[in-house]
């Protein structure tokens, strides 16, 4: 499937319902690595799908471990105990810090010890994020790492003879201030050196993002390792050091995830409140404090083991100062919070935001602005002052391949709840699939409990006679803008279809009519689902398309369906495609097409069709029938088939299935206020 290349977010004005988190990344890639390392068998509960997680994964196939998905969807990983099963990979980590630091840790280490040759690399923004401070710590203890492109950066080069040494009875340094991700590493990697005396690791400066370490401790004390701190300037891993599987783990929701649906109950959730399922106050994750931060500035927010409410408090939101060392990632949310807040947001001791997938200080200025704030930056701060109830503007958001950049920037979508009224905006968020870094279904997430008003979310009419392609067209514009898809001739076909199957004659308008109230239809990518059964194959039958042509004129089961085809105007937007969906189910949709090709091109079409699948079929035949269906369509005294007066032509007798896609979005995106059309 190709990528989504925007997802185009109408104005939203409410928010309510309940929303299941995924697993944590920071815990999915720590206890991943874990596991990998330890004797024995754990079994992973909870595991966050992500492609942080699969990169992981892959590279712990690739070192020999064994990965086995369960019954119930847990994944049983087999650690390597100790000794390497391989001794030479290639290892691709795509824009995974939490892969990519850790595994050169602990890969410098066993390579030192037991010989090998490791090559570790990712994408393009991978190389330019910092590594020289952890490869500096590494080779401190005698580890032999190269680096294979820009000194400091990644691709890194790790290697060593097997019956090596290891420098261990002096202190290893290791920087705290850039990224606490170093820190982290060491921990995870020593103890595979602490087998006879004990590693001491003493961080330089001032330890950022403390909270992430603390995981990592909680974490390696289920894996059995016991590490001695002081404070956050030293830490010992105790001789006789060994990873121990403790058997299951379960993998809590994220907590920087759960903070974008935190600010959403802050922001929007007023008749009744957003539910969080998966997360709780007593979190072991550092970015649980974002709860205090949002209660800060006005949120109402009430906590449970595995589960918070949020609703909205004070409004508009209040303005804080607050050094965010202690949520570095979750406290971007706040910068979008801030458009909601009355006065200025100064958030800092950020600077961790410049090395992370993207300069998220600069990022988030500069799509702030966009949409209309005022905003200062500096190296560790930045200060965000909301636009005028008038002054909101219609922005795509540059997303930078920056999942939390995403994810934040959907939440300017409810400016209506601040906008002066006449002045909403929607907003479009560029490259959208990049949140399947951690979140992937965030989007579907974010729809499931935000609101709407009927006439904001899109709708894309496509009308036009049997076998013009608007099927296949619909389909294609409908995955290509993240949308819905209505095929209103299926609701027929379906109709017809159980009719056919309860023995109700095509004459008997209304025991059709009571078949059409009563349709339990459910559309699941290319199934069709009647009463639980795919019968996807069975519409295309042209003895079901003959019925539902002749049904489709009867008043009584078009209104019966019509109820039915309001439904599908769901949020981020639909495209319709049927007879009368521009003239009769949506009249006001703001772009309307209507399909034809000649009768000789449709009937070749559909010929060719049916021949593919094996069913067998005349082309006088099916010419006759598709001018006699056309016939009726357009004379019927219901809904005839015609073009609605504002819809745009289209013949497509001479056009690829691209040719008419790109025609239609051409139009659509002459209907949309960002300029550029798709971003900057």
């Amino acid at each position: 499937m190709n990528p989504i290349p925007y997802l185009d977010l109408p104005p939203l004005r409410g928010a309510a319902g309940t929303v299941q988190l995924p697993g944590s990344k920071s815990i999915s890639n720590r206890v991943l690595l874990l596991a990998g390392l330890s004797q024995g068998t754990t079994v992973v509960r909870d595991l966050l799908a992500s492609d942080d997680t699969r990169v992981m994964l892959a590279a712990l196939k690739v070192l020999g471990c064994g990965l086995q998905t369960q019954a119930d969807g847990a994944l049983a990983v087999t650690g390597l105990g100790g000794p390497l099963q391989v001794h030479q990979a290639a290892l691709f980590l795509g824009n995974a810090g939490t892969a990519m630091r850790p595994l050169a840790a602990a890969l410098a280490v066993l390579a030192a010890l037991q010989g090998g040759h490791f090559e570790l690399s990712g994408v393009p923004r991978m190389h330019e994020r910092p590594i020289g401070d952890l490869v500096d710590a590494l080779r401190q203890l005698g580890c032999q790492i190269d680096y294979l492109g820009t000194e400091g950066y990644p691709p890194l080069a790790l290697q060593g003879t097997a019956g090596g040494t290891l420098q261990t009875g002096r202190e290893i340094r290791v920087r705290g201030d850039v990224s606490s991700q170093f820190l982290t590493a060491l921990l995870l990697a020593l103890p595979l050196a602490a087998a006879t005396a004990p590693v001491v690791i003493a961080v330089d400066g001032e330890l950022i993002s403390k909270p992430y370490v603390e995981i990592t401790l909680n974490l390696l004390a289920r894996f059995g390792i016991v590490v001695e701190r002081q404070g956050f300037e030293r830490f010992t891993i105790p001789a006789g050091s060994a990873y121990r599987t403790p058997g299951e783990i379960h993998v809590e929701a994220d907590a920087s995830s759960a903070s974008y649906f935190i600010a959403l109950g802050a922001i929007a959730a007023t008749a009744a409140p957003v539910v969080i399922e998966g997360l709780g106050l007593d979190s072991i994750q550092g970015d649980i404090r974002f709860v205090e931060a949002a209660q800060a500035m006005g949120a109402e927010v009430q906590g449970a083991p595995g589960r918070l409410t949020v609703r909205r408090g004070a409004w508009p939101l209040r303005a804080i100062t607050l050094d965010c060392n202690h949520i570095p990632d979750a406290a971007m949310t706040l910068a979008v919070m801030a458009l909601y807040a009355s006065g200025t947001t100064r958030l800092t001791n950020i600077a961790s935001w410049r090395v992370k997938e993207t300069d998220r200080i600069a990022a988030m200025a500069a799509e702030l602005r966009k949409l209309g704030a005022t905003v200062s930056e500096g190296t560790d701060f930045i200060e965000v002052t909301p636009p005028a109830a008038d002054g909101w503007r219609a922005a795509s958001i540059h997303t930078y391949d920056d999942h939390r950049i995403a994810m934040c920037g959907s939440l300017a979508a409810f400016n209506p709840l601040v906008a002066t009224p006449g002045t909403e905006v929607p907003v479009r968020i560029l490259d959208p699939q990049c949140v399947d870094k951690t979140f992937p279904d965030y989007f579907e997430a974010l729809f499931s409990v935000a609101q709407a008003a009927e006439s904001d979310i899109p709708v894309i009419t496509i009308d036009g006679p049997t076998a013009s392609g608007k099927g296949t067209l619909a389909a294609t514009i409908a995955a290509r803008l993240g949308w819905f898809q209505l095929d209103s001739g299926l609701l027929y076909r379906a109709t017809a279809l159980a009719a056919q199957r309860l023995g109700v004659p095509p004459d008997d308008e209304p025991g059709l009519a009571g078949v059409a109230a009563g349709l339990n239809l459910r559309f699941d990518g290319e199934r069709v689902l009647l009463n639980g059964e795919d019968v996807a194959a069975e519409l295309r039958q042209e003895q079901v398309g003959s019925m539902a042509s002749r049904i489709s004129s009867l008043p009584a089961v078009r209104g019966a369906l019509q109820a039915l085809q309001l439904g599908f105007r769901r949020l981020p937007g639909l495209v319709a495609d049927g007879r009368d969906m521009g003239t009769v189910i949506f009249p006001a949709a703001p772009l309307k097409v209507f399909l034809t090709a000649s009768p000789a091109m449709r009937a070749e079409r559909r010929y060719k069709q049916l021949i593919s699948k094996g069913i067998s079929a005349n082309l006088a035949d099916l010419r006759a029938d598709l001018e006699a269906r056309d016939e009726r369509d357009k004379t019927r005294l219901i809904a005839p088939l015609r073009p609605a007066q504002d819809a745009l032509l289209l013949d497509n007798s001479g056009q690829t299935i691209e040719q008419s896609v790109s025609q239609v979005l051409g139009w659509w995106a002459q209907r949309r206020p960002f300029q550029p059309p798709q971003g900057d």
